[in-house]
């Protein structure tokens, strides 16, 4: 019998290493459209790895990511990603938190929020119906697993036409909730 090396495997800092490993980098500028109060300086703001053995969007394969959303705070506000609906709402999504301290904040397609605690050990399964998006609330990295079908699909243009009702503000150590008026 033969035994085979991984595909992916994780290097001493817990990121993934392999051929068909994609690294996303995202930074301030490119997200600035969701804040309240944009900064003016560009740090970065999330990395996002990527990892599927599927040589396309077949319905059957599977996805793995990992996010790590860097503390970044714009006049309060906490450092989120996007956020997305899936293309194909039929398909689920599993996040688990390994490091840091955040939120999930989740949206049904009638504009109905909420929000899940992100803290390590945490699991959430996500329904292929619901909007999520990572907010780190934390003073340190927010890492984040993920494992999806490959043929969910990422729907950005349903959040920014209904956005989530609710930003995300740290005064200190205290969480606060604003409604947004849309």
């Amino acid at each position: 019998m033969e035994v085979r090396n991984a595909s992916c495997t994780l290097d001493r800092f817990g990121l993934p290493q392999g051929k068909k490993v994609l690294k996303t980098v995202r930074e301030y500028r490119e997200t600035a459209y969701l804040y309240e109060n944009p900064r003016t300086d560009n740090p970065l703001v999330y990395e996002v790895y990527t990892f599927t053995e599927a040589e396309d969007q077949k319905a059957g394969s599977l996805c793995w990511g990992l996010t790590i959303l860097k503390p970044v705070y714009s006049a309060g506000e906490c450092n989120m990603t996007k956020g997305h609906f899936h293309r194909n709402r039929e398909c689920a999504e599993f996040y688990l938190c390994t490091k840091g301290q955040g939120l999930l904040l989740l949206m049904d397609e009638s504009g109905k929020t909420w929000a899940e605690e992100m803290k390590p050990g945490s699991l959430h399964y996500i329904h292929g119906d619901h909007a999520h998006r990572s907010i780190n609330t934390g003073n340190e990295d927010l890492w984040i697993s993920a494992c999806w079908p490959s043929d969910a699909g990422h729907d950005y243009a349903a959040v920014e036409e209904r956005e989530f009702r609710y930003r995300v503000k740290k005064h200190g150590d205290e969480i606060i909730f604003e409604e947004r008026n849309i």
